[in-house]
């Protein structure tokens, strides 16, 4: 990554915010990093070095400053501009992926050898995939002892070390504290009240400006029943997460979004909090994506009527796929109704809850059993049960690690996927900030609506997902629908 240190330094001077995640300052005087906008005394240029990533300062012999907490800062957004091997690989690595199939494992599925995927990685971030992967382990560990009860030989193997030795000597290292003392600390700050067994509390960060409305209702006017719920500022949804099942409560606070996450199994705790900062968009850039959209006169002002839109991702791939299938050619509110029919029918069901009651059927189930539930045209059911057989046998893959061109060409392969589809879900499955759709009905007249040309759209670049998200914000507006909860739109 082009660490310029003029600019980067300019960053730290003024504590701006915007440039935490996206860099670490590495005071050699002290052996602390910190965060851009650290609240500490500047330190001066001679005795500063900038990181990419909070994995090449721990591995540098830096640890993590005490005041702002380095390593719990945004997300890089350079993860979702760029799309180059690095970038594609931290994108699995917070997902879990080397903890559950180690580097051999995340190097397969890149398509990579072991060797050239962590020479790749130490040169583009300094730091290897074992590395990066300690670090996130070492994040969700002190999330762990902080914001919960649970025993420190428990949180070492939920948080993904092989040892209890291996924990205590990581956190030693990272955090300059044992185990103890920061459950200690935390329990003096009392910042986050402790919840129960296999639950916790989380405040996740965002940069601002976030707008609230664009997102609340997206998120509302696609709840399938059963399978999610939004009820007085409050999104709730099951997650089907590598080991077992889980639910999430989310609330949208001034600076955080505020995240209750009961887990079956703790070890998913860091690939749930990866999912969910990818379905809300909360590693973007929103200054550098407004500043870079307003310089286009005819979107200015949809810019500034919703500052900090966001791109909403998903929390499972294969899911966001089949029910985009679904929905093909029909309502929102008719697509959440087939899907709730599925769901309830086929999908796992959770311990009681008093709006949820499954998570979305895997693909195998799916393909199995679908033609029982699913209704509508027979070349669409067709299509689903085909489409959810090759994700069943991995013929189809679908993982934010691959690139659009690749993702996209395999998606059009399948009979019942057409353009839009394809650039759907790959805008959000990736996810990938620079897709246009420019054949979708809604987009079409939002650009009317402002006018603007769709087919010449390569001065907005890399942002053209955001600009989606504008147009649909600009047609919907029109129409009143963004006041309640649409169940006529359809976006296909």
């Amino acid at each position: 990554m082009d660490l310029d240190f003029d600019r980067c330094y300019r960053a730290v001077s003024s504590r701006d915010v915007r440039f935490d995640g996206q860099f670490y300052t590495a005071v050699r005087t002290t052996g602390i990093y910190c965060r851009p906008s650290c609240p500490a005394i500047t330190p001066k240029p001679g005795n500063v070095t900038f990181l990419p990533t909070a994995a090449a300062a721990q591995q540098a012999g830096y640890r993590a400053c005490r005041r702002c907490l380095p390593d719990a800062s945004p997300g890089s957004p350079e993860w979702n501009v760029r799309s180059d091997l690095a970038a594609r690989a931290m994108r699995l690595i917070r997902d879990g992926a080397v903890e559950r199939d180690g580097v051999a494992g995340l190097s397969a599925t890149l398509g990579y050898s072991t060797r050239q995927l962590t020479r790749t990685l130490t040169t583009e971030l300094g730091a290897g995939p074992l590395a990066l992967a300690r670090a996130h382990r070492a994040h969700t560990a002190r999330t762990l002892i902080e914001t919960t009860t649970m025993s420190m030989g428990d949180i070492a193997f939920a948080a993904g070390f092989a040892s209890i030795r291996q924990f205590n000597d990581t956190l030693r290292e990272v955090f300059a504290a044992t185990p103890t003392q920061l459950r200690a600390g935390a329990q003096r700050r009392a910042a986050v009240p402790t919840p129960g067994a296999g639950t916790v509390s989380l405040r996740l960060p965002y940069r601002p400006p976030l707008d609230r409305t664009w997102l609340t209702w997206f998120l509302s006017a696609h709840a399938v029943p059963g399978l999610e719920h939004w009820s007085e500022g409050v999104y709730r949804r099951t997650l089907g997460l590598p080991h077992g099942s889980g639910v999430v409560a989310v609330r949208f606070d001034d600076t955080h979004v505020l995240a209750e996450l009961s887990l079956g199994d703790m070890r998913d705790l860091a690939t749930a909090v990866s999912r969910l900062r990818h379905l809300l968009d909360l590693d973007a850039d929103p200054v550098a994506v407004d500043d870079a959209l307003r310089r286009d006169p005819h979107l200015a002002a949809a810019v500034d009527a919703a500052p900090g839109i966001r791109v909403p991702g998903c929390v499972d791939p294969q899911e966001l796929l089949l029910r985009t299938m679904i929905g093909q050619q029909i309502s929102v509110g008719a697509a959440a109704t087939h899907t709730a029919r599925l769901v309830a029918a086929l999908g796992e069901p959770i311990p009681a809850h008093p709006h949820l009651t499954h998570t979305f059927p895997d693909p195998t189930t799916v393909a199995e059993r679908g033609r029982e539930v699913l209704t509508g045209p027979a070349r669409r059911v067709d299509a689903v049960i085909a489409v959810a057989g090759a994700l069943a046998d991995g013929s189809l893959s679908m993982h934010a690690g691959r690139t659009r061109d690749d993702l996209r060409s395999d998606l059009v392969s399948h009979r019942g996927i057409g353009p839009w589809t394809a650039d759907y879900v790959a805008m959000r499955v990736l996810p990938d900030p620079d897709i246009l759709l420019d054949t979708d009905l809604v987009a079409v007249r939002g650009g009317d609506l402002l006018g603007v040309d769709l087919a010449n759209s390569s001065s907005w670049a890399p942002w053209r997902s955001y600009v989606s998200m504008h147009l649909w914000r600009v047609a919907l507006t029109a129409r009143g629908a963004l006041s309640t909860t649409p169940d006529e739109e359809n976006h296909r």
